[in-house]
């Protein structure tokens, strides 16, 4: 019972303490799940987050369902999709009663917009740490850095669409298996 009680902790504070959607959620669990309570490791909070956005639904709630999952079963899932979305649900109708009365205010304009900015530092972050770990894991790092800087380019130049990246990004990195298999296949 006492994991239950963490899982609705942890998943409830990243919910709450969280702006921005999945993405700015992302150093949030890692910080919780990985480095505070070492329930998964980083390379499976990835992995949760790569299904997750392959999967339909929202992509933090569906990472909090595996994360809880992988460590509870389905109940553990089920408890930690809960205890993600009630802070957000509970904000939301807050957001709806009180707040909308206040939103032309310049100050809270001023605190939404340092809050913002609180979450690109967080993204730069992990986008600099998930770039420094697959650097150093990489056996190609000079094909790995050109997919990184073709798809930034792809992304700023061409303004493609993430599924157009994402393709294109897989493919180049399958090439060079490509040609191997193709050498091999002709001896």
């Amino acid at each position: 019972m006492k994991t239950y009680w963490e899982l609705i902790i942890s998943f409830f504070k990243t919910g709450l303490f969280t702006f921005g959607g999945g993405l700015a959620m992302l150093p949030i669990i890692k910080a919780e799940v990985v480095d505070r309570r070492k329930w998964i490791t980083e390379d499976e909070l990835f992995d949760f987050y790569a299904i997750s956005q392959c999967t339909p639904g929202i992509i933090i709630v569906n990472t909090a369902t595996f994360c809880g999952y992988r460590l509870k079963g389905f109940w553990g899932g089920v408890v930690a999709t809960l205890a993600v979305i009630t802070p957000s649900i509970l904000i939301i109708t807050l957001i709806a009663a009180v707040l909308s009365r206040f939103m032309d205010n310049p100050y809270l304009e001023s605190a939404f917009s340092g809050i913002r900015l609180g979450v690109c530092a967080l993204l730069l972050n992990l986008i600099f740490d998930l770039g420094k770990k697959i650097y150093t894991q990489s056996s190609q790092k000079k094909l790995h850095i050109g997919i990184f800087l073709g798809a930034c380019f792809m992304l700023l130049v061409f303004k493609a669409s993430a599924v157009a990246v994402v393709f294109t990004a897989a493919l180049a990195g399958f090439l060079p298996y490509l040609r191997k298999f193709r050498k091999r296949s002709h001896k």
